[in-house]
């Protein structure tokens, strides 16, 4: 009988030391849903040599070598812009320009361009997109193919996760886009 006590504790001990422990299950990974407000866009213009809206979400500083920097407080993020003069080295300055956005194919996942064309305000140039954790995920640059050449880049203060930036990627996109289809040449 006592070895019938003993056996009746010792199997009670081990069925209350395996039920009282809780099933560890891991955490799902969360994505940030990150909402940005709706742009509003302004005119800017300097003594430069163009014209373009920016968005009012930005705030935008303009040396006298005519380069620009657009910073996005909200976003972490900033836009370099260099103005350029083309005196017959145009070839060389989209290689320079396209040099620069396939340096980044060493963390890039892909590239991929957007063509802009606009031959009534004489605009030309692309959009390149580095798919990744690539220092710049977009560059493009824009040209009037005969006196002006403007190259530029997208930066993030923060460490590149593309899949983490990607909504600001977007955001930023489209400001870009409306920067080039509102582009004017005031040397023209």
């Amino acid at each position: 009988m006592k070895l019938l006590n003993q056996s009746v504790i010792a199997l009670l001990l081990i069925l209350l030391s395996v039920s009282c422990k809780e099933e560890v299950l891991p955490k799902p990974k969360a994505q940030l849903r990150l909402e940005y407000p709706s742009a509003q866009y302004k005119e800017i213009s300097s003594d430069c040599p163009y014209i373009f809206e920016i968005s009012t979400n930005s705030k935008i500083q303009i040396n006298n070598k005519c380069w620009a920097n657009l910073d996005y407080p909200g976003l972490k993020a900033s836009v370099n812009m260099t103005y350029r003069p083309v005196e017959g080295n145009l070839k060389e300055l989209l290689i320079e320009a396209e040099k620069l956005t396939f340096n980044h194919t060493i963390k890039a996942d892909g590239i991929s361009s957007i063509p802009y064309s606009n031959k009534e305000k004489r605009v030309y140039g692309a959009i390149f997109e580095v798919t990744g954790n690539a220092a710049s995920p977009i560059q493009f640059h824009v040209t009037d193919s005969t006196d002006n050449f403007i190259t530029g880049a997208v930066y993030f203060n923060v460490q590149p996760n593309y899949d983490s930036i990607k909504p600001a990627i977007n955001y930023l996109r489209q400001d870009i886009m409306r920067m080039i289809e509102s582009m004017q040449w005031k040397n023209k």
